[in-house]
């Protein structure tokens, strides 16, 4: 058989913008895109694409140049997925609530070559491009308006070029978009979500793209023409990849602007949504709404990030949400490790069975490997469910690497074959992953290992609680001590102290997990996609160092 070799007809380089020219043919005429009074169906999608990447092109943009975006959960973000890629641009979505100084930086990272701007962030934006250096050239800025509102010119600053209105009006329906010339091609750029110091490019090749795509609805059992309400972030891992998900499957993506949890359950009443996704912040939000009531219908809902405490999974699921853990980052561009169900598990009580859902679990599909080692000699640790590690993957979704900084690609995509996450680790006797924490979260008290995230599941079982996070404090005798940053339902009348806290740990962790400073807030501070911002915490923390533990409120 060596004579059988590759050929043109079966090695077209794979792209996962071919699901919305199928979508065209195939769901044609079924709606692809609610928000507010705009409809659309899965032709328009697909014609308005065409039109708005034929302009794309016709401003100069070359296939590799880089375009961002800078907006929320509308229309034009959904379209933008498709749209800059179909020009042969690298797509980079941008972090609504980052800082100028912030976006600036990025901007001037990524050499954006121009740049679309949600017409309720251009202030934002406009100071970011203000940042720039005078010696370095300023990208073109296309004002995106909201629910076809056409501004005249004279309206609208003149730092904008064009409104993506107008792009779509001008482009063209019979435009040739742009297929890679190689799989390997760059697709998309995001920069990691903001909870480190330093965020870092991740680039993603179509080849990734397309896998971690399919991937994730065969993970999640996605059936043809969901109801997807958009509550995760599409800027976050492109909304872990069902913006091009939804398009495989003839989907209907409802997009929101903002929202809180009486948006939520009007939306999924109104539009008879059949899955969702988001952080456990949202579970969380959805669980403790003080007008909840049982759905009509169940929800799937995919949490994915911090661990969702058993609790929370809990009160989610007696209001009818089905709710399954999944595992991802940046890096691997969508979720690679999910818990993946037992029929046997069912018999479980209610309580065991939202243990096991906080569990990571095993390898999607399109992981080729998931591990736990030890970061210094790479030996696996043993699968007992106590000897933490590194959780290191390896698979065809994973990042090309990190933008214009090879030291952290090579220390992250080893020469042995890894990718290291960060994330620490155990691996149950049955196979199934549990994510104890970030490195950079594990807190050593007198020489033992304490994981934040064991301690705030405690912390969320407690019925007064809302929110919970545990970090680090520097204490001269232990060297740390946990410290518990916690914010209390609404509506109470007599608030919990910081020793009843205290007391309530105490008698169901051991004594040197227990936190030795509770500190009371009115709410936790969260990045864009809801991960608490633990490295604010850590700050807060060492700043109350020198004092003693005492009850505070802030």
């Amino acid at each position: 058989m060596d004579q059988l070799k590759p050929n043109p007809a079966n090695s077209s380089p794979l792209t996962p913008l071919t699901f919305l020219e199928r979508a065209a043919v195939v769901y044609g005429d079924c709606t692809s895109i609610v928000y507010n009074a705009t409809i659309y169906t899965w032709f328009d999608t697909y014609n308005r694409c065409l039109r708005v990447a034929s302009t794309i092109k016709s401003f100069g943009i070359e296939r590799g140049h880089v375009v961002s975006v800078v907006a929320q959960n509308i229309p034009a973000m959904y379209e933008l997925q498709f749209a800059v890629p179909m020009a042969g641009a690298v797509l980079n979505n941008i972090n609504t609530r980052l800082d100028a100084r912030t976006i600036s930086v990025l901007l001037r990272h990524s050499e954006s070559k121009l740049v679309f701007v949600d017409f309720h962030l251009q202030s934002l934006v406009l100071e970011s491009i203000s940042l720039f250096p005078s010696n370095v050239s300023r990208p073109i800025l296309i004002l995106i308006t909201d629910d076809h509102d056409h501004l005249d010119h004279d309206s609208w600053s003149l730092d904008f070029l064009e409104t993506y209105e107008n792009m779509v009006k001008k482009g063209s329906p019979d435009f040739n978009w742009v297929r890679p010339e190689s799989e390997w091609e760059p697709m998309t750029l995001n920069y990691t979500s903001g909870t480190t110091s330093s965020p870092k490019g991740v680039v993603h090749s179509y080849r990734s793209i397309f896998i971690i795509t399919f991937d994730s609805l065969i993970n999640w059992y996605v059936p043809k023409q969901p109801v997807y309400l958009w509550t995760l972030p599409m800027f976050h891992s492109n909304g872990w990849t069902y913006t091009w998900g939804m398009a495989a499957v003839g989907g209907t993506n409802i997009c929101l602007r903002k929202f809180d949890a009486s948006i939520i359950y009007n939306s999924i009443n109104r539009h008879n949504v059949t899955h969702m996704s988001g952080a456990p912040v949202i579970l969380n939000m959805l669980a403790n709404y003080p007008k909840a009531k049982p759905l009509k219908s169940p929800v799937q809902f995919l949490t994915g990030g911090a661990p969702p405490p058993a609790a929370v999974v809990l009160r989610t699921e007696s209001l009818g949400f089905v709710v399954s853990h999944g595992y991802g980052l940046t890096e691997a561009a969508g979720v690679v490790v999910s818990c993946a169900w037992k029929l046997k598990w069912n018999s479980f009580p209610a309580t065991e069975r939202a243990k096991l859902k906080a569990r990571q679990g095993v390898r999607t599909l399109g992981l080729t490997e998931v591990n736990v080692v030890d970061p210094e000699t790479g030996v696996s640790v043993k699968r007992d469910g106590l000897a933490m590690g590194e959780v290191v993957l390896r698979g065809g979704c994973l990042m090309l690497g990190y933008l214009k900084n090879p030291e952290a690609t090579s220390k992250c995509l080893r020469e042995n074959g890894w990718l290291y996450t960060g994330d620490v680790g155990v691996m149950h006797p049955d196979g199934y992953l549990e994510i104890k924490d970030r490195s950079k979260d594990i807190i050593i008290t007198g020489g033992e290992n304490v994981s934040s995230v064991e301690v705030e599941s405690v912390l969320y079982s407690n019925p007064l609680v809302n929110e919970a996070a545990v970090v680090a404090r520097p204490d001269e005798y232990w060297g740390e001590t946990p410290c518990a940053f916690v914010s209390l339902k609404e509506g109470m009348v007599m608030k919990p102290t910081q020793v009843e806290i205290i007391e309530f740990c105490r008698e169901r962790l051991p004594h040197y997990m227990v936190p030795k400073t509770v500190v009371f807030m009115e709410e936790l501070p969260k990045t864009a996609t809801g991960k608490i911002q633990k490295f604010n915490l850590r700050g807060i923390a060492k700043d109350m160092s020198s004092l003693p533990g005492a009850t505070s409120r802030m």
